[in-house]
């Protein structure tokens, strides 16, 4: 054939201009389906925001009205703490002249409720509430270390340590016993509530069940039922009943702080704009003790794994109460997304807490816990877990657009 049409026999081949066009669709289709696969296989590596799988409450905006005096302070003195003995396993620094007994509760009330957290309040002053002392003694310009100052401030602000307070009726909403530890039981769940009373109230009141052990008895704390009286820390209570599942939208002057989430000593600190480099001229020289008015809140994180922390400097995209999270073994494993899932639904019990606020690296994001006593102690896959109580604070200090920097 290719002979013939040289010789003549044939007229030369000039192709169709509808045979042209076709051809030129069809390699359009191709390269869109194969385009679309790529992007759906590279989607499937990559973990699932909770922000995303969230469903819209409605509701953007918390009511600030307080909830009624649940809580009756104690006098000082009324209330008898046991010994506490150092643990020789301890990773805390020395702090000399630390407090103990109400001394000891009454410094860890006075840094929680000032936003620089103690950890879970327990009478027992350790790594969390000395990083808390040095925050306020920075913001106050006072040299890291000094407890006197911090310590006559708490003593005038927290008189009474210890008060009587009533399990409320609204926690029969927020306790189930039945919750099942099992994941695919969990899924079918209306929410991830606390297990027990004395778990509810416990984190109501920043503390862990071992302290309210402590205060009233395991019989009572146990046997805690609605209506019941229970010795608490005398602290602002994190009220769970007050979440509906918003969503917080940007804040002109939120949205402009800075978040430095250090894991090397499991601390947030949140400023009003990125930290200035220190410059050291003379190291030999003395260091000038300046109030740093910029640092307006820090609380303790636990960060993920070494091999999963994002280290670097990103952007806060969303910011969103009562998180639905996505349960997937395989993404956990590091195999990626997979079809088999299930949706956890929102709650005090969820592996991420009652806020998620989700970061510009994608999967990545602060958010609470459903074990407040672990916190800097068991890593998390890759984010930063906060208690609930402190968590649920930080929407008042940031907003989607702040940046937030994992060194």
């Amino acid at each position: 054939m290719t002979d013939q049409r040289k010789a003549g026999i044939f007229p030369p081949f000039s192709p169709n201009p509808v045979f042209t066009m076709i051809r030129q669709l069809l390699s359009f289709f191709v390269f869109a389906a194969f385009s679309s696969t790529s992007a759906e296989e590279v989607l499937r590596a990559l973990p699932v925001d909770p922000s995303d799988i969230t469903p819209e409450s409605g509701l953007k905006v918390v009511d600030p009205t307080p909830p009624p005096a649940e809580a009756k302070p104690l006098p000082p003195g009324e209330v008898v703490l046991p010994e506490v003995k150092k643990n020789p396993r301890s990773d805390s620094p020395d702090m000399p002249n630390l407090p103990s007994g109400d001394d000891a509760v009454r410094l860890q009330i006075f840094l929680d409720q000032s936003h620089f957290g103690p950890g879970v309040i327990d009478g027992k002053p350790g790594r969390f509430t000395i990083l808390a002392v040095n925050s306020w003694n920075e913001v106050n310009g006072h040299p890291p270390g000094e407890i006197g100052p911090v310590m006559a401030a708490a003593r005038k602000a927290v008189p009474n340590p210890f008060a009587v307070a009533i399990v409320p009726e609204v926690a029969t909403k927020w306790v189930n016993s039945k919750l099942s530890y099992k994941k695919s039981e969990q899924a079918k769940e209306k929410r991830m509530s606390y297990r027990s009373y004395a778990e509810f109230m416990s984190e109501r009141y920043h503390t862990d069940v071992e302290f309210l052990i402590d205060l009233n008895g395991s019989s009572k704390t146990y046997g805690l039922q609605p209506r019941s009286s229970v010795i608490v820390p005398n602290v602002q209570p994190f009220t769970i009943e007050s979440l509906t599942g918003s969503r917080y939208e940007t804040e002109e002057l939120l949205n402009s702080r800075h978040v430095v989430v250090d894991t090397k000593i499991n601390q947030a600190r949140i400023y009003e704009a990125a930290p200035k480099a220190l410059i050291v001229t003379d190291p030999d020289a003395p260091v000038l003790v300046t109030a740093n008015s910029a640092l307006v809140a820090s609380f303790p994180i636990t960060p993920g794994k070494p091999q999963f922390i994002k280290y670097g400097q990103w952007e806060l995209k969303n910011c969103v109460q009562l998180p639905v999270w996505r349960y997937d073994q395989s993404l956990l494993d590091g195999k990626g997304r997979s079809s088999k899932y299930l949706n956890i639904p929102p709650g005090p019990n969820s592996p991420v807490g009652v806020i998620w606020a989700g970061l510009s690296v994608s999967g990545i994001g602060m958010h609470g816990t459903s074990d407040p006593e672990t916190i800097g102690r068991a890593q998390s896959a890759g984010c930063i877990r906060m208690a609930n109580w402190d968590v649920v604070r930080l929407p008042d200090f940031i907003r989607p657009g702040a940046t937030v920097e994992i060194r």
